[in-house]
């Protein structure tokens, strides 16, 4: 099974509740870092600093959907 499928499965244990992760309290990731300055910019917005992989993880989906960016 490949990830999108298993991804879409009804109880898949690929996506979970950025509280749930077991590395959630470390420092977010470059990637997030530079994702986060991209979309902060696209919405007007000051770019966190210093959050954690899961409170990053929760600002970028709030900036997809402030920015019309990423999941529907």
């Amino acid at each position: 099974m490949d990830k999108h499928t298993q991804d879409q499965a009804e109880h898949s244990n690929m996506v979970k509740d950025p509280k749930d992760w077991t590395t959630g309290d470390e420092p977010m990731t470059g990637a997030q870092k530079s994702y986060l300055k991209t979309l902060s910019e696209e919405a007007g917005v000051d770019a966190p600093e210093d959050l954690t992989k899961a409170e990053a993880a929760q600002q970028i989906d709030a900036l997809q959907k402030k920015t019309g960016r990423g999941k529907d």
